[in-house]
């Protein structure tokens, strides 16, 4: 019989490899990203610390009361314009996008491109 890994597994093997490739520091943070079936999660993380410095999730009660659902494309694009906004703020303007192993399509697209527009670059 053929044991196949879950996506889980699979994702998160991604996700080492990825994280083996780069990591956040001080001048340019990461930018990492999260999506579970119900929700969308972003951290700008300062990886020489081992700080997070903001973060945005659709769980949050502000982000929450602007959407319609919390597990679509528009719910993405509109962590991703948070996140932006915050990080702007926190005086941070160049990331590394960390997609977490996830597949660059969809949600984890939307809300790349709605930080970018929001200002941060990556």
């Amino acid at each position: 019989m053929i044991n196949k890994e879950s996506r889980s597994e699979v994702r998160a093997k991604k996700h080492l490899k990825i994280r083996n490739r780069f990591s956040g520091t001080a001048e340019r943070p990461r930018l990492a990203v999260f999506r579970s079936n119900n929700h969308m999660y972003a951290q700008v993380i300062n990886d020489s610390e081992g700080k997070t410095i903001v973060a945005a999730s659709t769980l949050e009660k502000a982000v929450k009361a602007e959407l319609e659902k919390t597990n679509n494309v528009d719910a993405a694009a509109y962590v991703g314009k948070v996140i932006a906004e915050r990080a702007i703020a926190a005086g941070v303007k160049e990331v590394v996008f960390d997609r977490g192993g996830f597949i660059y399509q969809g949600k984890i697209k939307a809300l790349a491109d709605a930080a970018r527009e929001a200002g941060l670059e990556f």
